[in-house]
């Protein structure tokens, strides 16, 4: 072993019986889980939005279509989660996306 990488020994616990472990480096970078903004919708892949049904300032209800999301030549309907007015639509018609990217900022 290097003086460069040191291996650190973590414990957790299974069961009532403690361990050691080495952490693996994808572990340690990996995209630590936030509670999800109920007022914010990102899209769940990367794709091209093909249509949009809804406009900034307008009320939509529950279950009513926003936008199509093609990928992989598969289209995706995003419906709305609950009752609520467009704050702001952050994209346009024929915009390539990626994963998680922020597609629509609701507000009551």
């Amino acid at each position: 072993m290097t003086k460069e990488t040191k291996n650190e020994l973590v414990d957790f616990a299974i069961t009532a019986r403690k361990y050691k472990t080495l952490l693996t480096r994808k572990y340690k970078s990996r995209k630590f889980w936030e509670n999800p903004n109920p007022m914010e919708i990102y899209s769940f892949i990367p794709g091209t939005i093909v249509d949009i049904f809804v406009k900034e300032g307008s009320f939509i209800e529950e279950g009513e279509p926003l936008l199509i999301l093609e990928a992989m030549k598969m289209r995706n309907r995003i419906d709305m989660p609950f009752s609520a007015k467009i704050k702001k639509m952050n994209v346009i018609q024929g915009q390539k996306i990626p994963k998680d990217y922020l597609l629509v900022e609701l507000e009551k």
